[in-house]
């Protein structure tokens, strides 16, 4: 089995943790460099300050530095800074997993553009259970059409800043798509006060943020007499890391281009 080296951006923050715990104990991966940014009270310790099993690499502040090492960079953390990791690593030709989100749409056409240069997957829950529970319930929509009012609740810790959150959006785009339409003509994102009656087919949404609840993402189908509820929930960040270890290794010899977790998991089609 050929070793992916892989660089962790963001390596100070809980989910950085949680990445370098999975780079130091999948097969397969090697962890090669660990990244935060200037100024970070980790920039410059070695991460085995974090992680036992990372001792002997350098926190860097200089992604191009971090990328000398690495084959594949994981970045799960905000907008701007995964932009400005896209450009070191399209300078680099380096792969990246991203599992970031909240980007405006110039982020995302600035990702699409980078795609033509090296291979990135890109997906808003990188766990393997969440990517499941999204063909469930594209199954589910297609099956039970707009007769069938769709709703998909959320809710995670106090800190997440971005809302609904990328997975909830993911899972209605998916639901929208599959009883032919767009989320952004059928998605309704508030309520208050006098909202009238539900709209025909429309897809709403509820945020909850509270505590340090990791994630939990329900979509509901109420129609005449029955309700079907499609849940995942999440206990640890390690599942959202063991899912960018998988795609990292996806990325190993892949021509560029833009993937996500239905590529890395044989879901398409």
């Amino acid at each position: 089995m050929n070793v992916v080296r892989v660089a962790i951006a963001g390596a100070g923050g809980r989910m950085g943790r949680a990445l370098l715990e999975a780079a130091t104990s999948t097969p397969g991966i090697a962890l090669a460099s660990a990244l935060d940014v200037q100024g970070s009270e980790w920039a410059g310790r070695d991460a085995g300050d974090l992680v036992a099993a990372a001792r002997g690499i350098v926190i860097e502040s200089v992604p191009a530095r971090a990328l000398e090492r690495s084959d594949v960079l994981v970045d799960f953390t905000r907008p701007e800074g995964t932009l400005a990791h896209l450009r070191a690593c399209r300078a680099a030709k380096r792969s990246m997993v991203i599992g970031t989100t909240g980007f405006a749409p110039a982020g995302v056409e600035e990702i699409r553009a980078a795609s033509r240069d090296i291979p990135i997957v890109m997906a808003p829950n990188m766990s393997i259970g969440v990517n499941v529970v999204a063909k469930l319930v594209e199954m589910a929509a297609r099956a039970l059409g707009p007769d069938y009012d769709a709703e998909v609740f959320e809710i995670h810790h106090k800190m997440k800043v971005d809302a609904p959150s990328g997975t909830a959006l993911m899972l209605g785009r998916v639901a929208a798509k599959a009883r032919g339409a767009t989320l952004e003509d059928a998605g309704v994102f508030a309520r208050h006060g006098s909202a009238g009656e539900r709209k025909p087919g429309s897809i709403g949404f509820s945020a909850a943020r509270g505590g340090d609840i990791v994630g939990d993402h329900t979509v509901f189908f109420a129609g005449p007499g029955e309700r079907i509820e499609i849940t995942h929930r999440s206990s640890s960040r390690a599942t959202y890391a063991q899912g960018a270890m998988r795609a990292a290794r996806f990325l190993a010899g892949r021509a560029p281009g833009l993937y996500d977790m239905d590529d890395v998991l044989g879901l398409r089609g």
